[in-house]
């Protein structure tokens, strides 16, 4: 269960540090997603490897939110 009461403990730097790591999330998930579900993509890349590394981002995406997640304060 995430501990709500951790992130308002957080200095500036930390917050600012959790809020570029969320953006960071959306971006890597937003490329697989968009490798997935694209077509006509404007580089010569077969289907199969396109889908594979869609979802190789959309995995990696998954775990950095979860390594945000589970930091604890030093």
């Amino acid at each position: 269960m995430i501990d709500f009461n951790f992130f308002k403990q957080k200095s500036p730097q930390q917050r600012f540090l959790f809020i570029l790591g969320l953006v960071m999330l959306l971006l890597y998930f937003a490329l697989g997603t968009s490798l997935i579900l694209w077509k006509e993509i404007p580089f010569d890349i077969t289907p199969t490897y396109r889908v594979l590394f869609g979802v190789l981002l959309i995995a990696y995406a998954i775990l950095r939110f979860y390594r945000l997640i589970k930091q604890k304060d030093n």
